[in-house]
């Protein structure tokens, strides 16, 4: 006989008691105490002590925080305190639907950090990892599956994931899934779960269609908002947004200026496709950072490997596709760089909230060519944030910043260092030159040893005044502006792809494809037409290529399908396909 699901019991109320500073006063079981006690957390996060107790009382939940607030917390603690003891039954009784693969390891490692001492059996399941694993794991029997929504739809068909018993379904990071193309995904596994369950969705912004989704699957929710913290007055902020107006041919050079003038601990930097990611990865090495590339084009060993070292601190700079970084979380990072502006507001709040977590301070740069200047004023405006526009430094910004970096490290010497083995040197040396000439010779020679490279080949790099924006006639857009999500005719191409209505192939499908194997944003795909036997996809013309071979390793559907420019969109003769 097997144990009963966890259920919502909806006559239970939730806590309101608003004064609660420490988890204790949550009402949390003595094995989750101590195991936070263990891991140093002392009080809970704003999303933590507004979100525990009605997820105990068994309460659906909308929760919008940004990223690195806590929410894993939010929704693992409670899911732990109500698991049923002694459980019989080899079904789950709670799916969480991330986005990526790296996060799904992530959400599952903390239920493993939480829950050790309950023997919760917490199961990852996403693609890329053999699933003959994941077949035994499930056949063996786990109590919560921590899954991507494609991968785990895939196990639902086979019947080897069952969702009879669950009693909790979790939707996290809700609007990068709904970027990636599986709000159909999402549906489906939902409709598969029990009617009677617990739904609790997070995002980190609220677009409409989020809200619709939880109209659609959520009963008389908890709505929690917790919004970004305002700095308080004379207090500097925990995330300093600035952005670098530059070139397209000045970026790799000025992207080496402005990270050795902030020196980071360590940093991303965001890029669009996967061909930037190397070229620059190969840059920034010669300029003498460590630096990691991380992209769709990789096996899951080889981004297991580049992580490592970057937690690790042998690498301290890691250049990434937007897609290859979502989910990752870096205890150390400092920086955040997008070396283009992002193609929506949302993509820029989820990659500065990587920075400035747990009290910590961080940075934001953006490197934006003028034609984008108009797109960091939406930001600004959506995020309600200030992005301060800076001058690129100059190669005597440079120079003076690199001797403060030799004198704090003199600093530090003299402060921390046995200095007495060097003193007869300083002695004899003395004898025949004057003090400060010995001194001036040591500090040159610590300067040089330390920071290597001439600044005297560095040409400097044209600054770009700021122009104030053109106006349009009210109610309508400006000229450089389009609709996120909807690329212009102009500067676009059309990919064939040989899959179509009877192979099942529908937009989500396409979009999904796209975005796991490119640096691709959901938004940068234009229209997509699906015919009988095959399907063209309108992308920007400069990422024609990256899309058609990452199509071409992959599969659509199960099935591996013929990828070529579309010869219309090239001038030549499409021949017809049987339809």
């Amino acid at each position: 006989m097997s144990s009963a699901p966890v259920r919502p019991d909806p006559t239970a109320e939730p806590s309101t008691d608003d004064e609660a500073t420490a988890f204790v006063d949550l009402g949390l079981r003595d094995e989750l105490l101590a195991a936070l006690a263990a891991l140093g957390y002392e009080e809970p996060t704003p999303i933590q002590r507004e979100a525990i107790p009605p997820l105990l009382a068994g309460r659906d939940l909308l929760g919008q925080a940004a990223t690195g607030t806590g929410k894993t917390a939010a929704f693992a603690l409670p899911l732990l305190q109500r698991m049923p003891a002694d459980r019989l039954t080899a079904d789950p009784v709670a799916l969480v639907l991330v986005p990526t693969r790296e996060l799904a390891v992530q959400v599952s490692e903390a239920f493993h950090r939480y829950g050790k001492e309950l023997g919760t059996r917490v199961l990852p399941i996403y693609g890329g990892q053999p699933i003959g694993r994941q077949l035994r794991a499930l056949d063996a029997g786990v109590d919560i599956v921590v899954a991507t929504p494609g991968r785990a739809l895939d196990h639902i068909a086979r019947g080897t994931l069952r969702l009879g018993d669950v009693g909790t379904v979790v939707l996290d990071e809700a609007d990068e899934m709904l970027d990636m193309g599986f709000a159909e995904d999402i549906e489906a596994i939902l409709e598969h779960a029990p009617e009677q369950r617990q739904t609790v969705l997070f995002s980190a912004t609220m677009p409409a269609r989020i809200d619709g989704m939880a109209r659609a699957y959520l009963t008389d929710p908890i709505r929690i908002l917790i919004a970004r913290e305002k700095p308080v007055a004379g207090e500097a902020p925990r995330v300093r947004q600035s952005a670098y107006l530059v070139a397209r041919a000045h970026k790799p050079a000025a992207l080496g200026r402005v990270l050795d003038v902030e020196s980071p601990t360590a940093a991303i930097v965001f890029c669009r496709s996967r061909e930037e990611v190397d070229r620059l990865t190969e840059t920034m090495n010669g300029r003498g950072y460590r630096a990691e590339a991380l992209h769709g084009g990789m096996s899951q060993e080889q981004r297991d490997r580049v992580m490592g070292r970057l937690r690790a601190g042998t690498a301290d700079l890691l250049v990434a596709t937007d897609v290859a970084a979502r989910g990752l979380d870096v205890e150390q990072l400092s920086h955040v760089v997008n070396y283009d502006v992002p193609s929506a507001p949302e993509s820029y709040v989820h990659r500065i909230g990587r920075v400035g977590r747990a009290g910590r301070e961080g940075v934001a740069i953006t490197l934006a060519e003028p034609r984008a200047h108009r797109m960091l004023k939406t930001i600004e405006r959506v995020t309600g944030q200030r992005i301060t526009i800076d001058k690129i430094p100059t190669v005597a910004d440079l120079r003076n910043r690199r001797l403060e970096l030799t004198q704090a490290a003199l600093r530090e010497s003299l402060l921390e260092d046995d200095l007495e083995p060097f003193r007869v040197i300083v002695e004899s040396l003395s004898d025949e030159f004057d003090l400060m000439e010995v001194a001036l010779a040591a500090v040159r020679l610590a300067h040089e040893a330390t920071l290597p490279g001439a600044l005297e080949e560095e040409e400097e790099i044209p600054q770009i005044a700021v122009r104030p924006p053109r106006t349009g006639r009210p109610g309508h857009e400006g000229r450089g502006e389009r609709r996120p999500g909807r690329p212009r005719s102009a500067g676009t191409t059309q990919v064939f792809v040989g899959l179509g209505r009877r192979a099942g192939v529908r937009p989500q499908d396409l979009v999904g494809a796209i975005t796991g194997e490119t640096g691709m944003n959901g938004r940068d795909i234009g229209s997509i037409e699906i015919a009988d036997r095959f399907s063209l996809v309108e992308v920007p013309a400069g990422l024609a290529d990256e899309v058609i071979s990452g199509l071409r390793g992959s599969t659509i559907k199960g099935r591996r399908a013929t990828v070529r420019r579309d010869r219309d969109t090239d001038g030549g003769d499409r021949r017809r396909q049987p339809r």
